[in-house]
């Protein structure tokens, strides 16, 4: 990755846009891949569709999921202190003192607060904290909160991305990196000749249920299928090799399944022979939980999609920050683009 690539992706991660409330991060993927489709359009849902035209009669749906997990405001009280419910799912254990933006009439920073451990009780000391332990600071007055922010205000995490070693650090790499790559890749076959119509998906609501793939595929219809999302890489100290389900540095993750999705053994096949063919660093993917947007695609296309996936190893999942690796970033670019290029060239009966 280079300067202005490590610029696109910050902020790319940075804006905000919870599930179902995508309007900022999806302004700017529109700016972004105009001029690089021959289509660009929304659906009722918000998704975003990039299309490029190929020379043969079928298509293919890659799809990058925009939103990140967040909160919605569910009670302001007279102090002004805030409660909330998750959009996605959150390691609470995480959350203690964090700056959060509320999205009211105006953003307004504030802090995850919680009871302090002075007063705790003994049993609650060895207790692990909820998400409805918490609450929100904004050190404004209860009546000048009230005037800025309602119930049903979005709430998303205010995290830079810093470069450590050769790590993009930040929050909702959860899958603001895929949005990246998705763009990056649109950005490498712009003038191409590509065997099949591409449409290049950049979803909503993935967090609270894979509803804009599910939406997308079901009007797309595509032959093939592809998601790009992040996976665990728990390659940390204490941990059992059989556990990591991915490491950082060791090359893009091929998806063989996940909770919700087993994969195509097809595509799993392509993919690896592509990979190797090009020489490709990538490492196999079985995450025993969790599911990904290769799920609304492979079911919601009449008739099933010949569907996998492309994953992203990725430290520190769902928590505050999130950690993945720049030459796993770059080579994943590298195996979408190969593959949306040579999709037509793999034997796809069954055998």
């Amino acid at each position: 990755m280079d300067k202005s690539q490590i610029a696109s992706l910050k902020e790319i991660c940075e804006i905000a846009g919870a599930p179902g409330h995508e309007q900022r991060i999806r302004a700017l993927v529109i700016d972004k891949v105009s001029g690089l489709a021959d289509e660009v359009k929304t659906d009722a849902l918000g998704n975003v569709m990039a299309i490029v035209r190929g020379k043969g009669d079928k298509k293919v749906m890659v799809a990058a999921h925009m939103d990140e997990i967040s909160f919605m405001v569910t009670h302001i009280d007279d102090n002004g202190f805030i409660k909330f419910h998750t959009l996605g799912g959150f390691d609470p254990k995480t959350l203690t003192a964090q700056r959060v933006i509320i999205h009211g009439k105006e953003d307004v920073m504030g802090v995850m607060g919680t009871k302090p451990i002075h007063v705790l009780t003994p049993e609650e000391r060895t207790k692990a904290p909820k998400t409805t332990d918490f609450f929100i600071d904004t050190g404004l007055s209860g009546e000048k909160v009230k005037e800025l922010i309602s119930v049903g205000d979005t709430i998303t995490r205010e995290r830079s991305l810093e470069i450590m070693g050769d790590c993009v650090n930040a929050k909702s790499i959860d899958n603001r990196v895929s949005v990246y790559i998705l763009i990056e890749t649109l950005k490498l076959l712009k003038g191409k000749e590509l065997p099949y119509d591409v449409y290049a998906v950049f979803t909503v609501q993935e967090e609270v249920g894979l509803r804009g793939a599910m939406t997308a595929a079901s009007g797309i219809d595509p032959d093939f299928g592809i998601a790009l999302d992040v996976t665990l890489a728990y390659d940390l100290p204490g941990a059992q090799p059989y556990e990591m389900v991915s490491r950082l540095g060791k090359g893009t993750a091929i998806k063989v399944m996940d909770g919700a999705t087993i994969c195509d053994y097809r595509m799993v096949k392509f993919m690896k022979s592509i990979a190797e063919e090009e020489d490709i660093a990538y490492q196999m993917e079985v995450l025993p939980a969790g599911g990904t947007d290769t799920a609304g695609i492979q079911r919601y296309a009449k008739g099933g999609s010949i569907a996998g996936a492309i994953s992203i190893p990725t430290r520190y999942l769902h928590q505050v920050i999130e950690m993945a690796h720049m030459d796993d970033i770059d080579n994943t670019v590298e195996l979408l683009t190969a593959c949306l290029e040579n999709i037509d060239t793999y034997d796809w009966s069954f055998k």
